[in-house]
């Protein structure tokens, strides 16, 4: 494994996060922000439909299954897919904090491989504020919560407004998303995208 690069270490004057008052209570389920995500979408038949959960603090747990359609090596699953994985973790801590935040930067590390078949527990959590930039870090465990870490990884998530995804996102996508008469499906489109 290698060490954190400077880019990912918070400055000196960064501060602890804060939950924000309306963040979903600690086990509570954070559900989709888009059903077409890879990563959390149920609209995704070969995506990792990532299940995440608010815990205490600004904190999350994951699960995801590797499946057939997420192999690499025969029987293994991809690097990308869990690099993916990590990635929708950290993500979604920003509904933790409530704002919308996009990956600035994100490394990881693999430590061991990761079958087809295995549910790959994660944790995820915010460790510092700068400014616009959230620092967080996550595991992806196997054999259950307490099992070996399999991969690693720390972040950087940027704030943004939501035209970042009007401006830059695929004119089809965006004006189905704004046209959902689903307000709350229509809101949550646009509130975290990792």
């Amino acid at each position: 494994m290698t060490a954190t690069s400077a880019a990912l270490t918070p400055p000196a004057d960064a501060v602890a996060p804060t939950r924000h008052p309306d963040a979903p209570a600690p086990g509570e389920p954070l559900g989709s922000h888009y059903g077409h995500c890879f990563g959390c979408g149920d609209g995704q038949p070969h995506g990792l439909h990532l299940d995440a959960r608010a815990g205490e603090g600004v904190t999350v747990t994951a699960e995801f299954t590797v499946t057939p359609d997420h192999q690499g090596a025969p029987g293994l699953a991809h690097g990308g897919v869990l690099a993916t994985a990590l990635d929708e973790t950290l993500g979604s801590l920003n509904w933790l904090l409530r704002v919308i935040a996009v990956t600035g930067r994100l490394e990881t590390d693999f430590r061991r491989p990761v079958p087809v078949g295995t549910v790959l527990h994660l944790q995820g959590e915010v460790t510092a504020v700068h400014g616009r930039k959230i620092y967080s870090t996550a595991t992806g465990r196997v054999g259950g919560p307490d099992g070996p870490v399999a991969v690693r990884a720390d972040a950087v998530f940027v704030e943004v407004k939501v035209e970042h995804f009007i401006d830059n996102g695929r004119p089809e996508e965006i004006e189905a998303a704004m046209s959902d008469p689903d307000q709350v499906r229509r809101a949550r489109a646009f509130e975290v995208n990792p």
